[in-house]
């Protein structure tokens, strides 16, 4: 599965089933909201949530003001990640942005297949690659914690009192879903055997989750059918 969001508009959904249908069959109403930053990696870089009708519904955008980036991540996504998450590579480059999907979703007899997005280009483009198969993608998600540091891409999934932990290699336009170039090399460990492995990983802001202001709410919404 590869998804690739550039900076003309594709929505990806966030919880694609294994037959690939998308949730979405009729117009997305415009609500009549101001947009959210909902999560923030420094003073120019954050992810902007637009169009939407509660925290669980919306439009997010990753823009950079520095870069004049603004990339469609998609609806019903990563607002919905309830898990921790780093970027913390110095040089802007390698992204990583998590989904999953609203609360009562319904899922296809097969789990929803659930996907990160993430980019080697600073944003501009993302590829995507699934990270989880649940029933309750939302509530599941709390278990990852998922961190980007420059050349690793880490997807750490908490177990009991342990988590296992998938390294991935981050170079330039790798597809993460495809044998890996010769000499490029990933790795999975448990973190009790490897516990540092996060250790001096942060987002510039400090911030780790995404937020929502649940309290603003459209004074438009949609009129039942």
């Amino acid at each position: 599965m590869l998804l690739v969001i550039g900076i003309s508009v594709l929505t990806l959904s966030a919880c694609v089933s294994d037959e690939g249908r998308s949730r979405y069959s009729q117009p997305i109403p415009h609500y009549d909201v101001p947009a959210q930053v909902i999560y923030r990696i420094d003073d120019h870089r954050y992810v902007s949530f637009e169009n939407y009708s509660d925290c669980f519904h919306g439009d997010a955008f990753y823009i950079d003001t520095r870069l004049g980036i603004r990339t469609d991540l998609g609806r019903e996504g990563v607002e919905n990640f309830q898990g921790k998450l780093i970027n913390a590579d110095p040089s802007g480059r390698d992204l990583v942005f998590p989904m999953a999907a609203p609360p009562h979703t319904a899922c296809s007899d097969r789990s929803c297949s659930t996907p990160l997005i993430y980019s080697t280009d600073s944003g501009r483009t993302f590829h995507g690659m699934v990270y989880m198969k649940t029933f309750n993608p939302f509530n599941r998600s709390k278990d990852y914690t998922m961190a980007a540091n420059g050349d690793r891409l880490y997807v750490a999934e908490k177990i009991q009192d342990d988590a296992y932990v998938i390294e991935y290699p981050l170079v330039q336009g790798i597809d993460l879903t495809k044998p890996y170039p010769l000499g490029v090399r990933g790795s999975s460990f448990t973190a009790s055997r490897r516990p540092t492995y996060l250790s001096g990983l942060r987002s510039p802001s400090g911030q780790d989750r995404f937020t929502c202001d649940a309290s603003i709410r459209p004074s438009n919404p949609p009129r039942p059918q």
